[in-house]
Formats: structure tokens, sequence, C-alpha cells
């Protein structure tokens, strides 16, 4: 029991720091939607399409070594060599993509239309943060949950503190004069908002240095090679997913015309935001429910708890999915502050819908992981990035951003459906389809009218809201009271 108490705890803090950051992008959105911040969507569109760029260098110059890390330093008896190898490895190139990318920041500047000045501060950024990746792996692998979190919790505080001095209280602040006149400038909220990024990845490394400090720097080739034999597929496998989560953006800003691609990129992403709701309830289910599939891999008959956890998340998902559709346009006005960006407010059960089915997908993999086929996530991750690339290609110049919502929904849908094909392959697990199917169906049906049909009438939503939770309450009444016993028994 107290070895559970500990895994339960150190999921927790692990989720609550996994999860802080992700919601760092949320809690922003009002402050750079509103019109005294950022001046408009295209304002808002630039900064969407350089973090769109974050997330596929954070993948990049992490290589996949961070998981070749926890998967070596819990095989290999020499795990000085192990810290020592991985983290030189990340520090040379590193290093050399620092180097490189400031002697050509022009030129990709002009390649990618993006302004010099924000390539430099996000080659800085990058590079801060690639060098912090092996610190916070070993403080994982060497169960020190708090001191992770409290770092992780410290970067976003100092980030959502400084964008709200500069992009708030700092033109009030030059009134006084000194100080704070030397470093306002007009116009210049943009680049606060990276500068800002850039002092809390600055601050977070200062708080791992010690870990360089006592480092001991043994680097060993061969077992290298044994790591980047590891990581290769890892990368693969993240490149695909960041093609999934943000590429879109990208390939907005080059397919449109230049006069409106900025415009449809901000309210796209400011309207994605509300998805949050259903990424954060996925990520924390995941995280949580991890150990827990790991853990009873070799008790008897473990696939049927697993489908119990599927009909579980798929009640909850198809919760949270309805209730953020039906008050959907009541959030818009404190999390998208401005009404120049409600123009996308249709995508919002679009993406709510696609990241439930990657929520799923989630799920339903535990089948790969648990019989050590993780190539299949990685063929499957890629498959879900060429539906998205093939359809933003061919639709984006005649459907704009509605072209990138639905690819996203095709592309996880895809995914979701694949993994339970190979899954039924390899590892057959009961899951109760009819009520799952129910829930969905039901869940989908009401949305969409409620959102689509019957737009800001609340009577109806509520009734369709009240209607699904009686049905869910009644379906998993039973399941429900067997829960409550078995938590009872173990108090």
């Amino acid at each position: 029991m107290s070895g559970f108490k500990s895994l339960f705890k150190q999921t927790f803090i692990y989720g609550l720091a996994t999860v802080l950051p992700r919601m760092l992008s949320f809690l922003l959105v009002p402050l750079y939607t509103s019109p005294d911040v950022l001046s408009s969507p295209a304002e808002y569109g630039k900064v969407s399409v350089i973090f769109s760029y974050f997330v596929l260098f954070n993948v990049i110059l992490a290589y996949g070594m961070e998981t070749a890390f926890f998967r070596f330093f819990n095989k290999e008896d020499d795990k000085n060599a192990v810290v020592g190898t991985s983290t030189i490895s990340l520090i040379l190139s590193s290093l050399g993509f620092f180097v490189i990318a400031l002697i050509f920041q022009n030129q990709i500047a002009n390649y990618i239309n993006i302004d010099v000045k924000y390539i430099n501060l996000v080659i800085w950024i990058l590079l801060l943060d690639a060098l912090v990746i092996i610190p916070f792996a070993w403080l994982r692998a060497n169960q020190k949950p708090m001191r992770y979190a409290i770092i992780k919790i410290i970067n976003v505080i100092i980030n959502i503190g400084l964008n709200l001095f500069f992009l708030l209280a700092l033109k009030d602040l030059t009134q006084k004069g000194g100080f704070f006149n030397s470093i306002y400038k007009p116009n210049f909220e943009v680049s606060y908002i990276f500068i800002a990024n850039l002092i809390a990845s600055a601050f977070t490394l200062i708080l791992m240095f010690s870990f360089y400090v006592k480092l001991n720097y043994k680097f060993s080739k061969t077992l290298w090679k044994q790591m980047m034999h590891y990581a290769v597929p890892v990368l693969i496998a993240g490149i695909a997913f960041s093609i999934n989560e943000t590429f879109d953006r990208i390939l907005l800003k080059e397919l449109l015309p230049a006069n409106v691609a900025d415009t449809e990129i901000g309210m796209y992403s400011a309207c994605y935001k509300l998805a949050l709701f259903m990424t954060l309830f996925a990520t924390a289910y995941r995280l949580g429910i991890e150990p827990y599939f790991f853990s009873h891999a070799k008790t008897k008959n473990p696939q049927k708890n697993y489908a119990n956890i599927l009909e579980f998340f798929v009640a909850f998902g198809s919760i949270i999915l309805l209730t953020v559709v039906v008050f959907a346009h009541v959030l818009k006005p404190y999390i998208i502050r401005s009404e120049a960006y409600w123009e996308a407010m249709w995508i919002v059960p679009i993406i709510l819908l696609a990241n439930f089915c990657l929520g799923i997908y989630h799920n339903l993999s535990v089948w790969y992981k648990i019989t050590d086929r993780t190539r299949f996530g990685a063929y499957i991750s890629v498959i879900g990035a060429l539906i998205t690339l093939i359809i933003n290609f061919i639709f984006i110049e005649d459907y704009g951003y509605g072209a990138s919502a639905i690819a996203t929904l095709i592309a996880y849908a895809v995914m979701m459906l694949f993994s339970f094909y190979f899954g039924r392959k390899y590892y057959p697990i009961p899951y109760n389809l009819k009520k799952i199917g129910l829930y969905l169906m039901i869940s989908i049906v009401f949305s969409f009218l409620s959102f689509y049909q019957y737009p800001e009438d609340y009577v109806i939503g509520i009734v369709m809201l009240i209607v699904f939770l009686g049905l869910v309450i009644m379906l998993e009444k039973n399941q429900l009271k067997q829960a409550i016993k078995r938590s009872n028994r173990q108090n």
C-alpha cells in the first residue's frame, strides 16, 4: 500500500508539473487577445506561428535522447556513463545548432518570413530549453518529484509574471521615468512575449546549474551509438506528433495570401485554445493511468481493467465535450477578449472532438506499450502526420483554417481507429463497444446540435447535458458502486 501511495503521489506531482506549462498558453490567451495588448488577430497570429516552430524544434533538439536516457539509466549498471554520455551529446548538439542558427539567422528569417529579431530570441530560448532536458530527466530518474515540480512551476510563474509586467504594467510605469523608460519600447509587444520566455528559461537553467557542476563528464561512444539507435524512432514519432499538433499554423502562413495569413492564424489559434479543457483532461488522465497499465500488466486478466478504464475515459470525455460546447459562447468573452477572433468559433466542437479522439488513442495505445511493439506508435503517428499534411496542402488555399481543423479531426480519428484495429490483433481487450459507441454518438450529436443548430440556446443545451449525464449515471452506477466499495476496503 505504501508503494502504491508513493506511486500516486509522484504521478500527481509530475502530472501537475506537466499540466501547468500546458496551461500557460491557455492562461495567457485573455492577455494576448485583448485589443489593448496585441492590436489585432494578425499580431497574435505571428506569435502562434513562432510557437509552432518552438514545438517542432524542441522535438528535434531533444532527438529522443530524453527517452533513451530513461531506458538506459534503468538498464545499465554504469549510470554515470549514461548521464554523462547523454548530457555531453545534448550539449554539443545544442551548441552546434546555436552557432549555426545564429550565423544563418537572416537567411532563416527570410525563408520562413518571420522578423529576424524574433528569430534571434527563439534561438536563445531553444538553446536554454535544450540544456535542461537531461537535468530534468535526471530528477525524474532519481525520484525527486518535488524539486522537478517546483522548478517547472517557478518557470510558469516567472513567464506569466513577466508577460503581465511587460504587456500591462510597463507602459504605465514609464511615467515614473528612470529604469522603466530605458526598457520600454512602443509597439514591442511580440518581442516582450519572447523576452519573458527567454528570462524564464534562463532562470530555469540557473536553478538546474548544480547538475552540471556535479556531473561526471564521462562519455562512452559505444553507449552513445546504442542510445541513438533507440532514440531515432522516438525522434520520428515526436516530429510526427508535432506536425499533427501545430504544423497547420506554419502551413497556413505559407499557403494563404500574405495579407490574410496572420489574421486567420490568430483567429484559429485563439479559438483552438478552448479545446485545452479536453487536452488537459486527457493529459492528466494519461499521466495518472499509465503507471497502472504497466503495474497491472502481469496480473490476472488485466484486459478487463483496461477495458473499464477506456469506458470511464470515454464517459468523462463525452461529458467534457458536451459541457464545453454548450457553454462555449459563455466562455469566449472571458478567454478570447476581442470579438475580432470570434469568427473562428465554429471550429471549437471540431477541435474538441479531435482532441477527444487523441485521448482515446492514448488509452488504446496500452497494447503496443505492454507488448513492446512501440514501433507501431511511430507508424501510426507518421500516418496521422501524412494525413495532416496532405489535407492542409490540398484544401488550405480554398478553405483556410477550416481545412486545418478538419485535418486535425481526421488525423486523430484515423490514429484512434488504427490503434484499435492493431490492438485487437496483437493484444485483444474486451472493450464494451456498444456502451462506448453510445456515449460517443450521443455526445457528438448533442454537441453539434447545440452548437450549430441551437447556438446560445442554453435551455436546449442544458436539457441535452442533463439527459446525457442521466444516461451515464444510469449505465455506470454499478461500476461506480464497485469502485467505491473497493476504495473503502483499501482504506
